[in-house]
C-alpha cells in the first residue's frame, strides 16, 4: 500500500460530523458542491488551504456525532489523503475505511504535530514521520486486508473484487 504525504491542516479535540460537513448542505447530491463545504463552520478556508494529499490532525472523538456517511466522503473528495487523530468516533472510524480513506490513530503525533508541518505516513510500516522535524512516530500498521481495502476504494469495491 502506498503512503500519504503532504502538509497538515490542524484541529483540535471532538471535532463533529456536522463541522465537517454541516446539516444544511446534505441535500446536495453532487460530490463535488458537497465537498466544496467541507470544514466550512471550523476553518472557512480549509478548501482553499488544501492541497490533494494533504494529512487532517485531529485530537481526540474525531468525528463524533451523527453517523452521517458525508464527513469521510467530503473530507475524500476534498483531497485529503490521511487523518491523523488522537482518537476517532467508531462510527466515523468505519465509515472512513468503507469508503477508502486512511485514518490512524495516533496519540503522541497528534498532539505534537503542528499545524503547517509536512508529514508522510507510511502505512504499510506503522510509521509517521514529521519531515519539518524529522520526528518519527509509531501508529499500528492496516492489517493486509485494510490495506487492500483502502487501496481499492473502499469496502464496496473489495468486496466486487473479491467476488
Amino acid at each position: 500500500m502506498q503512503a500519504a504525504e503532504g502538509k497538515v491542516l490542524k484541529y483540535g479535540d471532538n471535532v463533529d460530523t456536522d463541522v465537517i460537513i454541516p446539516a444544511r448542505y446534505l441535500a446536495i447530491q453532487d460530490k463535488e458542491e458537497l465537498a466544496s463545504h467541507a470544514m466550512e463552520d471550523i476553518d472557512p478556508e480549509f478548501r482553499s488551504k488544501l492541497m490533494a494529499g494533504d494529512i487532517v490532525v485531529g485530537g481526540k472523538n474525531f468525528g463524533c456525532g451523527s453517523s452521517r456517511e458525508h464527513a469521510p466522503q467530503v473530507l475524500q473528495t476534498s483531497g485529503v489523503g490521511c487523518v491523523i487523530a488522537e482518537s476517532f468516533a467508531r462510527i466515523f472510524y468505519r465509515n472512513a475505511l468503507n469508503i477508502g480513506l486512511p485514518i490512524v490513530e495516533a496519540p503522541d503525533a497528534a498532539k505534537e504535530i503542528k499545524d503547517g508541518d509536512r508529514v508522510k505516513v507510511d502505512f504499510d510500516a506503522g510509521v509517521i514521520t514529521d519531515e519539518t522535524t524529522g520526528k518519527t512516530y509509531e501508529a499500528a500498521p492496516f492489517p493486509p486486508f485494510l490495506q487492500k481495502m483502502i487501496e481499492v476504494g473502499g469496502l464496496v469495491n473489495y468486496v466486487n473484487e473479491k467476488m
